[in-house]
């Protein structure tokens, strides 16, 4: 189900993030997103089976390896990628599945619907924040 909330109240309610597809390589999108998010003071769970942590936090290598459901998932992966791991996110009904620009199709979000998960996409959490 799609989210009633926009982006800037998820940032103004919520404190907890997921970030899965998060990289140790500071180029990239999934470090950036995760870089912001703790800059901003968020608690935030990096997500990515490559790692064992990144920038000196334990990374997960699952969503369900992390010790407590997270208020927020962001998903930094392609939308194939994604499409193969919607199965995982099953324990997850209060979350908030968020797909930034990138990161989701159709397919996804339908997939995202017929779980009964709330989710929000096409918006870039590293721009919202930026000017929060």
């Amino acid at each position: 189900m799609f989210v009633e909330m926009n982006a800037r109240e998820i940032l103004n309610t919520r404190k907890e993030f997921a970030v899965i597809g998060v990289s140790n390589d500071e180029s990239k999108y999934g470090f950036e997103v995760y870089k912001i998010l703790k800059e901003h003071n968020f608690m935030v769970y990096p997500v990515n089976p490559k790692y064992n942590d990144i920038a000196g936090d334990r990374c997960f290598p699952s969503i369900n390896s992390i010790p407590e459901a997270p208020e927020v998932v962001i998903i930094v992966l392609s939308p194939p990628n994604t499409s193969k791991i919607i199965d995982e996110f099953i324990g997850f009904k209060n979350s908030i599945f968020r797909l930034p620009p990138g990161c989701w199709s159709e397919e996804v979000t339908e997939k995202l619907k017929n779980k009964g998960l709330q989710f929000i996409y096409d918006v870039c959490p590293v721009g919202k924040l930026n000017g929060f």
